[in-house]
């Protein structure tokens, strides 16, 4: 959910499902606020509407600024029970979330969110031991994904994941030492 609209407890929130039509009035949905450690919360959609690009939401129980302002940030999900059918190759972002990504049978880390609008392939963000990861959702880089068994298998290009890995001390040194040497 992007945002408030209105004075009784209406939100607004980008839609992310090919399914035309896919909210109705007596909707059971699941909102999911950011983090690791979140609960998700089953609302009730009581009314809604389209509005400027995005579609705005009335939930029953919602029913002031302050209430509706703990789902800003939210994520909706539908229940499983209530799923669209997917085209083979589909995933439901909720289903990747907690998967672990291997690359060449080697463990990468677990996704912690899927990130879309940064280019033409999703972002899968995931975390390893050290450090958050951004790995391109691409079919070219993609060898297997298997919901039931929480596992993404990629084949990642070579070096993509030390695009962004910490400097060491010795590289921090060098890089001072040249650093320095300019300023001579």
């Amino acid at each position: 959910m992007v945002k408030t609209q209105g004075r009784r407890g209406e939100v607004a929130g980008e839609i992310l499902s090919d399914v035309p039509d896919r909210f109705a009035v007596g909707m059971k949905l699941l909102a999911l606020p950011r983090g690791s450690n979140a609960v998700r919360r089953e609302l009730e959609v009581e009314e809604l509407w389209p509005h400027k690009g995005l579609l705005v939401l009335k939930f029953a129980g919602v029913d002031s600024i302050s209430e509706a302002e703990t789902l800003v940030g939210c994520e909706l999900h539908v229940p499983r029970s209530q799923r669209s059918k997917l085209q083979a190759g589909w995933n439901y972002v909720s289903d990747l979330v907690g998967c672990e990504v291997l690359d060449h049978g080697r463990e990468i880390g677990r996704i912690e969110d899927v990130q879309f609008g940064a280019g033409e392939a999703p972002l899968l963000i995931v975390r390893d031991v050290t450090r958050m990861l951004e790995l391109p959702f691409a079919e070219a880089y993609l060898e297997s994904v298997d919901v039931e068994r929480k596992q993404v298998r990629m084949k990642l290009p070579a070096g993509l994941l030390e695009l962004d890995v910490p400097m060491s001390a010795e590289e921090k040194r060098e890089q001072a030492q040249g650093a320095r040497k300019k300023k001579r």
